[in-house]
């Protein structure tokens, strides 16, 4: 086996790693944990779906796709598109009100720039009663450019936007608390120091060498691992990575 491989294959490990990469993964699970509670037959949309990673989850579902398209393969979880029922901008869904019974959302919010009108448009395509499963980012570093517009959204934008476009019931969960974004930032720092950075100059690499090896199995592994322990200790959560968010679409009220 070639260095490459045991190189990617680290890689690979490391991506399932919920020390590693729990925002990922933490939500990938929320996700499964949603999609178990769909009952069977109902009609989902995953909008902005890129790789379409949550198909298989929504096996017992009338599970649709959409996407606008305008990422490269590399900036994609598995390397490109996945088969896309409707290739649309996510204000203007090409299918009739009331279409899904679920809507499925996940970290889309960010790269468009009118967010509010999309919530707006996931209101509509859903029936009354329909669930909307919604994450997004609260902190997080420039990705996907150039369509990555906003930093982050508070509990206080979804309950005033969400409400606004006719949901109620919104249930908003931390992604984890700031201990836990602490230890990301430190995997972080490690990762970008490291004495294979390009931005880094190589004189200065040099000299960091000897200091990062030193500090790596501190930042990159005790650190994350206390983090992770403190972080039941939190209790405002300031600093978490993302929400998930669901929300029910509202029946109408008639007089």
């Amino acid at each position: 086996m070639g260095v490459g491989h045991v190189i990617s294959g680290l890689r690979g490990w490391l991506a399932q790693s919920e020390l590693f990469a729990y925002n990922a993964v933490r939500r990938d699970r929320w996700i499964a944990q949603q999609a178990s509670l769909v009952p069977s037959g109902t009609r989902v949309l995953d909008v902005g779906a890129g790789s379409c990673p949550y198909r298989a989850l929504f096996a017992h579902c009338d599970y649709r796709t959409q996407d606008l398209k305008p990422l490269r393969g590399d900036q994609l979880r598995y390397g490109g598109y996945g088969a896309l029922d409707f290739v649309s901008d996510v204000t203007a869904i090409p299918v009739p009100d009331g279409s899904f019974g679920m809507v499925l959302c996940t970290e889309v919010l960010e790269h468009h720039p009118e967010p509010i009108r999309v919530v707006h448009e996931l209101a509509r395509i859903l029936q009354p009663g329909g669930t909307l499963v919604l994450t997004a980012p609260l902190g997080s570093g420039i990705h996907q450019e150039p369509y990555h517009y906003y930093g982050g959204y508070t509990p206080w934008w979804y309950e005033r936007f969400l409400k606004a476009a006719g949901f109620e019931q919104i249930n908003i969960e931390p992604n984890e608390g700031s201990f836990r974004f602490f230890g990301q930032e430190s995997l972080r720092f490690i990762q970008a120091t490291g004495p294979l950075s390009a931005s880094l100059p190589l004189r200065i690499r040099l000299i960091w060498l000897p200091m990062w090896i030193v500090l790596f199995p501190i930042l990159g592994l005790v650190v994350p691992v206390l983090c992770k322990w403190l972080d039941r200790f939190d209790r405002e959560r300031r600093f978490t990575v993302g929400y998930h968010v669901t929300a029910r679409r509202a029946s109408p009220h008639y007089s």
